[in-house]
């Protein structure tokens, strides 16, 4: 899903912690190919897991506010049902 056009700080803010989480993955593959403690590198994964959640909100935050309000507003309810089953089953994903 792209972001709004109009959201280009939150797109540069999105970018810039998916790459934050990116170097963080490089670390951890170094990190257990020397042999780094255990421990460091699930401390390691449990920082680059916080970023994704962070971005995975920011990312349906816009979805809920942009796409899913304009459905809202201007669609057909079979359309409005379909977006709102959409943000549910995802919803559902990100609590298991």
């Amino acid at each position: 899903m792209a972001l709004h056009t109009d959201c280009k700080n939150n797109t540069q803010k999105t970018i810039r912690l998916l790459k934050t989480a990116r170097g963080q993955i490089d670390g951890i593959i170094n990190m257990i190919e020397s042999d780094r403690a255990c421990v460091d590198i699930s401390s390691q994964l449990l920082a680059t897991q916080s970023i994704l959640k962070k971005v995975n909100v920011e990312i349906l935050s816009n979805h809920l506010s942009r796409c899913v309000k304009d459905s809202i507003e201007h669609d057909s309810e079979k359309v409005k049902r379909a977006k709102l089953e959409e943000v549910i089953a995802l919803l559902n994903k990100m609590l298991k």
